[in-house]
């Protein structure tokens, strides 16, 4: 090809065949501008080496973190919402249901797994927020009343991952009891001397904050992440006061006694399981027995 400062004619003069596309997402550049590649940020538990940020993941990157060689069996992998309230805003809800399982390639909002972790079963609920913003419907209540179910009948621990935005207010009151539900079957779960551990990633909001995820026998949060009930805009304009500075932070709600740990996503593993141990006064298990 001739080179383009002897070019007699203008334009591009790359043949279709010879174009290379740029794979995407090659690179990703957290808030803070620094720029990872995405095969090293994968490597890194998804987490930016440059400045430490916690990227944003959802179930299937949860389940390769915390399972044993990422072996595990879904549950209730079919369940999909209904539209009983024929609900419609710009969209039918119908529509966006539609849409947001075909964008996705989920169901809903929440996947739950069983399998084992450091080689002892568990049972793992895991919010999706690229779901419709991870909000809580009817679907979401139930599988996650399912998994408990099957916690409690296979006698192991059971983790909720928390990602929401909330109620799904396209089901209104419906999507308000998942909260009574949920915590109804926690309660289930300890009565029958079962570990419950929860853990709020960002962000960690509305119904989802006021119910199961802070109902944790074990109550922790990735590092950085947004938690709450109302944004800061709504608490600020009821309370009338300006916030603290890192109001709404895992940080400051460890600092204030709502979280019991942080801890880093290449430690959640261990931590996990360790807690676990912990609350059935078991022997620690080692790193090793993961393999």
């Amino acid at each position: 090809m001739t080179a383009w400062f002897k070019r007699k004619e203008k334009g591009i003069q790359t043949s279709t065949e010879e174009k290379k596309d740029t794979p995407k997402g090659l690179w990703y550049k957290s808030p803070t501008g620094k720029i990872v590649e995405s095969d090293d940020l994968a490597k890194n538990f998804y987490v930016s080496p440059e400045d430490d940020y916690h990227v944003r993941i959802g179930s299937k990157e949860y389940f390769e973190i915390l399972f044993d060689d990422n072996k595990f069996t879904e549950l209730d992998e079919k369940l999909s919402s209904k539209d009983p309230l024929k609900f419609e805003d710009t969209k039918k809800y119908s529509e966006r249901l539609k849409a947001a399982q075909k964008k996705t390639g989920l169901k809903d909002a929440v996947r739950t797994g069983f399998g084992k972790s450091y080689g002892k079963d568990i049972v793992i609920c895991c919010m999706d927020f690229k779901f419709i913003g991870g909000s809580m419907g009817s679907v979401v209540g139930e599988k996650i009343a399912r998994g408990i179910d099957h916690a409690i009948k296979k006698k192991v621990p059971f983790m909720m991952i928390s990602k929401s935005g909330g109620a799904r207010m396209m089901e209104a009151a419906l999507s308000l009891m998942q909260l009574a539900k949920t915590s109804a079957k926690l309660a289930q779960l300890s009565e029958a001397g079962l570990p419950y551990i929860s853990l709020c990633t960002d962000p960690t909001t509305g119904g989802t904050t006021a119910s199961y995820a802070m109902l944790g026998d074990i109550n922790i949060a990735e590092p950085g992440a947004l938690i709450g009930f109302a944004g800061p805009r709504i608490v600020k304009d009821t309370t009338g006061k300006d916030l603290p500075e890192g109001f709404q932070s895992s940080e400051f709600l460890l600092e204030h006694g709502f979280l019991d740990f942080i801890s880093h996503r290449r430690d959640l593993k261990k931590k996990v399981n360790l807690y676990i141990d912990l609350i059935q006064n078991n022997p620690v298990r080692a790193e090793k027995t993961s393999a």
